[in-house]
Parts: structure tokens; C-alpha cells; sequence
């Protein structure tokens, strides 16, 4: 067995129908005592009755989060956290919240419990994506790990069933991406393959009966290990052109992931077929095609026209994504990555 290294993030997972009503005493025991609940506007009722139920341990609702965490949103949550003197944050949600939670924690080192409630996955990393004037741009730090995630699959099951989709599918790409990661070990490796095997069967159960709580819990337990494995190991070209192409033209996060994930593992199967053959056997035994016949059967996107992409911006997102490239195990060719664009366009079936 070759030499590898492995770091373990210390965040602690509370896991388990109704483990949301532990909130309190996760808070408590952080040593804090006055926190402020973030969500987005579209969940701003949740946060409401979660600050409710808090009572005075909550002492402010930012309810403002929005997609790739702009900058100029956490500079108003960094003044609603300091008008309201708390001492924590409360992030009740999917990415957009977690996001800025992990970039007030970024900025004040302030403690973080995540409530998700989608499979988004990033609540368990130190990675921080943000965007200003139209770039995105990713950083890692220990600040940015939140202390307390918690999983209630009851907390899931209203989630509309594209965005759990959606959702699921934007966690499987941090793990196909784990596999063949340049610091990959055998125990990221492990766990990835678990969790891209769990999202592979928890959503078409999601998608047949949106009330399933046996496959919400599924769902949520491929999600954390695939958010781990994310927060241990870097990223590469898939999450290079996800980062570009929702900086830069305000996509969709987890539907640009899901568009783009059959796209990326295609362009990288040839120079990591080993690494990948584990993925691929859950999939027919074709990762990309797979992939997308898998995407396709849960009427998830497939194109990114569909979602408003202009033709005429794909000569620009291949320039952007070219520049400055994450490491990859295939060289990264501008050509290349403009057909690859344009297949992800177009919807077309990877081979």
C-alpha cells in the first residue's frame, strides 16, 4: 500500500429523528448562550419558530443568505451578529445559509451549530466559498469547520423533491471528485464510495414518495460522508468550472453540480480509470454516461440551457475556467473544456 496522510476535521455530528430539539444544549455546550439564527428569506418562517423555541438563547434572525455567499450579504450579517451581541451562529438549512455561517466564523472565529436540511454536504468542510464582483473564490481554514452539524431527517422530508434531487447529486460530485483527488487515501476513498452509494439509493426512493423517512435518512447519511470526504482531500476540474460558471453567471449551485457532474467524471475517467472503477460499477459500469442515465431517470437537469446559459458564454466560462486550475489528474486543455461545455449545453449523454 503506497503512503498517504490523513487529517481528521473534529466536528461533531448529531444524527437521528428529532435530534433538532438538542439544539439548545449543543449551544450550551459551546459555551454560548446568545445566538444569532441564519436562513434565507425563503426559510425565514423556519428560523422564526426555531428562534422561538429557543427563547432568550436566541438573540437575532438574519434571514438574508443568499447563493454563493456574496460578500456584501456577510458584511450585513456581520453587523446584524455584532447589533445583537451574540456569540454564536445557528445556520438552519442548505449551502446558502451554511455558507454564511462559515463566513461570519471565517471573519470572527464566532462558534457554528448547522441545522441542514438539505444534502448539500458543505457543513461539514473547512472550505469557504464566496463571490465578489462576479468571481468566486474558495478558502480553507480550521475557523471555517462548523462545530456542531446536525441531521433530522424530519427536518428534510418538505424539501421539494428537484431540489433534493438537485441536492443529492451536488453531494455525489464531492465524492467522484474524493476518489481521485491528488491527497486521496484509502479511508476517503471508503468513504466515498459509501456515500456516493447511498445518495444512488435513497433518491429514486425520495422521488417515488417524497414522505420516506427511511430514504431522507439515506440520503442524509451519504450526504455527511460525502461532505467529509470533501473537507479532507482537494477538488479538481468539476468543482474548478462549478465555481466559475455559478460566480460568474449566478447559476444555480446544486443544479450547476448536477449538470456539470456526468461532464467532469467523463472528461477524467480515462486518467483515473482504477480510481473510478468502484463509482462506475454503481453506475452500469460507465461513470459519466452512468451518471447521466442515473441524473436523467430523476428528471434532474441536464443541460445548461436550461438553466438561462447564453451560447455565446461558454467561450468565456472555458477562459475563466482555464485560468488559475485546481489541480486535475488530466491536463486541463482549453479546447477540451470548451467541448466539454458545450456537451453540458447542449444535455448530451456523455460516453
Amino acid at each position: 500500500m503506497s503512503a498517504f496522510s490523513y487529517n481528521v476535521n473534529p466536528a461533531r455530528i448529531v444524527f437521528g429523528l428529532g435530534a433538532w430539539a438538542n439544539v439548545a444544549a449543543e449551544v450550551s455546550g459551546l459555551g454560548c448562550s446568545r445566538a444569532l439564527v441564519l436562513s434565507t428569506p425563503f426559510q425565514a418562517k423556519d428560523a422564526e419558530k426555531l428562534a422561538a423555541e429557543l427563547g432568550s438563547m436566541a438573540v437575532g434572525i438574519f434571514s438574508e443568505a443568499a447563493m454563493h455567499t456574496p460578500v456584501e450579504v456577510t458584511e450585513k450579517a456581520m453587523e446584524a451578529y455584532e447589533a445583537a451581541g451574540a456569540d454564536c451562529v445557528i445556520a438552519l438549512g442548505g449551502g446558502s445559509t451554511i455558507g454564511l455561517g462559515k463566513a461570519i466564523a471565517y471573519r470572527n472565529d464566532a462558534p457554528q451549530v448547522v441545522i441542514a436540511t438539505t444534502y448539500a454536504g458543505s457543513e461539514v468542510t473547512p472550505i469557504l466559498g464566496q463571490t465578489e464582483n462576479g468571481l468566486k473564490t474558495t478558502v480553507r481554514d480550521a475557523k471555517i469547520l462548523p462545530e456542531v452539524v446536525i441531521y433530522d431527517p424530519e427536518l428534510t422530508v418538505g424539501l421539494p423533491v428537484a431540489m433534493s434531487v438537485t441536492s443529492g447529486l451536488n453531494a455525489m460530485a464531492h465524492a467522484v471528485e474524493a476518489v481521485y483527488a491528488e491527497n486521496r487515501n484509502p479511508v476517503t476513498t471508503l468513504m466515498a464510495v459509501e456515500g456516493v452509494r447511498a445518495l444512488r439509493d435513497a433518491l429514486p426512493g425520495i422521488v417515488a414518495d417524497p414522505s420516506n423517512v427511511d430514504a431522507r435518512s439515506e440520503a442524509l447519511y451519504g450526504a455527511w460522508l460525502c461532505g467529509t470526504v470533501l473537507g479532507t482531500v482537494g477538488m479538481a476540474l468539476h468543482h474548478k468550472i462549478c465555481h466559475t460558471l455559478g460566480g460568474t453567471f449566478d447559476l444555480p449551485h446544486a443544479e450547476t453540480h448536477a449538470i456539470m457532474l456526468p461532464h467532469s467524471a467523463a472528461y477524467n475517467a480515462p486518467a483515473v480509470a482504477h480510481e473510478m472503477q468502484p463509482l462506475a460499477d454503481l453506475f452500469g459500469g460507465s461513470i459519466g454516461g452512468g451518471l447521466w442515465d442515473f441524473a436523467k431517470s430523476l428528471n434532474a437537469p441536464l443541460a445548461l440551457r436550461d438553466l438561462q446559459v447564453q451560447h455565446a458564454d461558454l467561450d468565456r466560462a472555458a477562459d475563466i475556467a482555464t485560468q488559475n486550475p485546481y489541480w486535475n489528474p488530466r491536463p486541463i486543455e482549453r479546447q477540451a473544456i470548451r467541448e466539454l461545455l458545450q456537451r453540458a449545453f447542449e444535455g448530451s449523454r456523455p460516453e
